[in-house]
């Protein structure tokens, strides 16, 4: 991973100045350098003297690697913040693969619930189709271990491990009440980006192009991808976000740029980082080409941004049910042991201004999916409201 940071809005407050500081009553106490270097000292002593204690005297055996990741997750798990995160060394690459539309793992992706993790989808040909995994179900534990409460990130971290090693899975299927447990033999995948298709509506061609992540280069795929259903004859776009826990900062934007030619896309705002404005980019598609876009509570940050930058500025309608509700972002620092501190660092704004932490955005016509059913219940809504607008 490289040093320069990266900027997130994967599916908000600061570090303790990474234990160089003190955290009073929510705000940092500045020390003089002085102090500030013995109290790190002080804090690294007493560290590896409980560790050192622990190795020595503990009744078991244990792994003193484990006991350093702990301690690290656990300053940033005092900050009560369920978006910040402290990635080991492995959690790291597998972090840096996943945003890179690479990872090993089983193939589906999930978006967290209060039970652990529910699948949101399997991709065709994956060890978790071969496993029969479902759409709609609900990973309770992952080795033997419930990870109810866990954040997506750490617990999808426990999913993924090196091909050909095998990961217990502990699943309650949608439509029934007993849970089951299987062994899924882990691969490199690839994550697909877009899918897309032609659809007819009332006589009418309509392009639907889901954009299943926000990773590096996802708005290339998915320009091109629309730029095939227009060649095809699509008269109008369905953005399906559905699903779509997010990703990139910037690809929010240039995903947004491919709708709207110039003006704000989202602006953002941090303790230590400044307001500033992210425009879109140009070379966008006919302004009068209609637009849906269809979301629901597993759309977030970066797939908000772009359905709220459409609304704001009247580019789209959107359709679906109310989305997650995240309304700020992170920043990801690589550390000098190889892994890295995924932190939040401020809040992003719609165009309007609006701030969706906790509330998300209510699509103005409703559509819900039935995870209990194979049927699609929400695109044929999306697909009439867009065959509403073709003229």
């Amino acid at each position: 991973m490289s040093r320069a940071r990266l900027i997130l809005l994967p599916l908000a407050c600061a570090l303790v100045a990474l234990m160089a500081g003190m955290w009073l009553g929510g705000h940092p106490r500045v020390l003089p350098d002085g102090v500030r270097t013995a109290f790190v000292e002080d804090d690294r002593a007493l560290r590896a003297e409980v560790i050192d204690q622990i190795e020595n005297d503990f009744i078991r055996e244990v792994d003193v690697e484990k006991l350093q990741d702990a301690s690290l997750k656990g300053i940033i798990s005092s900050l009560g913040d369920r978006f910040s995160h402290y990635f080991s060394p492995r959690e790291a690459l597998q972090f840096q693969q996943s945003v890179q539309g690479r990872f090993e793992g089983v193939g589906m992706r999930i978006e967290e619930v209060r039970r652990g993790l529910q699948v949101v989808s399997v991709f065709e040909g994956s060890p978790a189709e071969r496993s029969g995994i479902r759409q709609g179900a609900i990973i309770t534990n992952v080795g033997g271990e419930s990870i109810a409460g866990q954040s997506a990130e750490i617990a999808t971290a426990k999913i993924k491990g090196p091909p050909g090693t095998s990961v217990r899975l502990t699943l309650l299927e949608p439509d029934r009440r007993k849970t089951r447990t299987i062994d899924v033999k882990r691969e490199a995948i690839s994550v697909p980006t877009v899918e897309s298709k032609l659809e007819t509506v009332n006589g009418k061609k309509l392009g639907v192009a889901e954009l299943l992540t926000f990773s590096s280069g996802a708005h290339g795929e998915l320009r091109s991808a629309i730029d095939k259903l227009l060649a095809q004859g699509a008269q109008g776009i369905v953005l399906d976000l559905r699903g779509n826990g997010g990703g990139l900062l910037q690809e929010a934007v240039l995903v947004s740029s491919i709708f709207l030619e110039d003006g704000t896309v989202v602006s953002t705002d941090g303790r230590n980082r400044g307001r500033q404005t992210y425009p879109a980019e140009g070379d966008a598609l006919d302004p009068k080409l209609p637009v849906v876009v269809l979301v629901d509570g597993g759309s977030a940050s970066a797939s908000e941004i772009v359905a709220g930058a459409l609304r704001d500025r009247k580019r789209a309608t959107l359709v679906g049910e109310k989305t997650f509700g995240k309304g700020v972002f992170q920043e990801v620092e690589p550390l000098s042991n190889g892994g890295a501190l995924d932190l939040t660092v401020g809040r992003y704004f719609l165009p309007s201004g609006e701030n969706i932490d906790a509330t998300g955005i209510v699509p103005k016509t409703k559509a819900r999916d039935d995870p209990r059913t194979p049927r699609d219940e929400g695109l044929p809504v999306a697909l009439r409201a867009l065959a509403s607008q073709v003229r």
